[in-house]
């Protein structure tokens, strides 16, 4: 029988390394790195030299993801993906994606270093444009991955008419061979995160275990009344917009609070955009259109929520009266299940290197949801300061992502020795 390894990973490397490439942004914007962008590529130049350097054979698939791989001993072993993004919501922060990212090369790195010889090939990716792009799609490159980038996808046009399939190719994609982009040789794959919230931080718990990773629906309500002047139309006449846009907003909150008060998974509800027109003060508002973003990791809520929204917006705009001129869903994703088995992993992993655990689903979305459809994913939150994310703020203790480095590098130890 062989004997399993133990995987000394180097903390303050990981740290600096993250330091590193946080340091790699527009200096006026500190902390963006929007992909496609110049900064992007800039960023994305540095992490293939830090690839090379632990020994990973590196290359940019079709789909654009920036991959660095160490072959296996085992004769055709699929491979065990660790990664994240490099990429970054305008002014965000240092380590959503970036934590994830950095701790799959300090892993392959510690495990080059070791002398490890592991079974399945291991590689360390970097998925083109999780965050939402200039082209109104996020997470590209997991899609490209999971074979769900369509060929409509590829169409789109950022607002200076460049089409997403040319950004692409300008990174250093090949959407001609995008089939080539597929995979169907992963045996897992392992993503740490930021929790993005501040349930580890309020419990005091080391690690956050992740169930599923919620679907998210997006729908776009207008609604058209009059634009009369402000001072002279009665009150009793008016076709306000804008007060039908409230009284929605208010519905949003009242609903999402009633439906996670059932407890049957996480619900959350949120109204993000709100656009009135004219938008003058002595106009009554003629048309807003509001942008409603429902999460949930049970699919059964956001269909009850999506029939009761679209339902009282129509009595809304009946009893203002108003016209409710649109009402549309701009996407619509599906919730993601963690692997069961790979998160049973993690959590022996981290409870035998002393670390406190607890499950619970994510609220944000990642490419380990698309991950999921082809392969067996799990996630692992770190806590970060009050759960402050995309923002300049966003911070992680040194001490937490090594936890969660060294959680996850046990893990891949022992899924390969598992399986040899």
């Amino acid at each position: 029988m062989t004997t399993r390894q133990t995987l000394r990973l180097d903390g303050q490397r990981l740290w600096d390394n993250l330091m590193r490439l946080a340091a790699i942004t527009d200096p006026d914007r500190p902390y963006t790195r929007r992909s496609f962008s110049p900064r992007f590529c800039e960023g994305r130049a540095w992490l293939a030299e830090q690839f090379a350097a632990a020994g990973l054979a590196v290359r940019i698939d079709a789909a654009g993801n920036l991959i660095g791989r160490r072959e296996g001993v085992g004769a055709d072993a699929p491979a065990v993906l660790i990664g994240s993004h490099s990429d970054t919501v305008p002014a965000g922060g240092r380590f959503d994606g970036i934590a994830g990212l950095l701790t799959a090369l300090e892993i392959a790195q510690s495990i080059d270093e070791a002398g490890i010889r592991l079974r399945h090939p291991l590689e360390v990716v970097d998925f083109l444009a999780e965050e939402p792009s200039e082209f109104g799609l996020s997470c590209v490159g997991s899609r490209g991955m999971a074979g769900m980038l369509s060929a409509p996808m590829l169409a789109y046009r950022d607002p200076v008419g460049e089409q997403l399939g040319h950004a692409i190719d300008r990174i250093g994609g090949n959407t001609a061979s995008l089939a080539t982009a597929i995979r169907g040789d992963i045996a897992a794959y392992f993503e740490l995160h930021i929790e993005q919230g501040i349930v580890l931080e309020t419990g005091r718990i080391d690690l956050g275990l992740v169930t599923a990773i919620s679907g998210i629906t997006r729908t776009e309500v207008v609604f058209t009344g009059s634009a009369d002047h402000a001072g002279s139309t009665p009150m009793d006449l008016r076709k306000d917009a804008l007060v039908a846009a409230a009284q929605t907003v208010l519905f949003v909150a009242e609903q999402a609070r009633a439906l996670a008060a059932r407890r049957e998974g996480h619900f959350v509800a949120t109204t993000g955009i709100i656009e009135a027109q004219p938008n003058a003060a002595n106009i009554v508002p003629r048309e807003v259109r509001l942008v409603v973003d429902a999460r949930s990791d049970n699919r059964r809520l956001v269909e009850a929520f999506a029939a009761a929204l679209d339902a009282e917006t129509a009595r809304i705009a009946a009893r203002q009266p108003v016209e409710r001129s649109r009402y549309a869903i701009l996407s619509d994703t599906q919730p993601a299940l963690c692997d069961h088995v790979l998160r049973e992993l993690l959590g022996a992993s981290a409870a035998d290197l002393g670390f406190s655990t607890m499950e619970m689903a994510s609220g944000a979305g990642h490419d380990a949801a698309f991950v999921s459809h082809i392969a067996p994913a799990a996630m692992l939150f770190i806590p970060c300061r009050a759960g402050k994310s995309h923002a300049p703020e966003e911070w992680a203790e040194p001490a937490a992502l090594t936890a969660g480095a060294q959680v996850i590098g046990e893990a891949v130890l022992r899924l390969d020795q598992a399986s040899a």
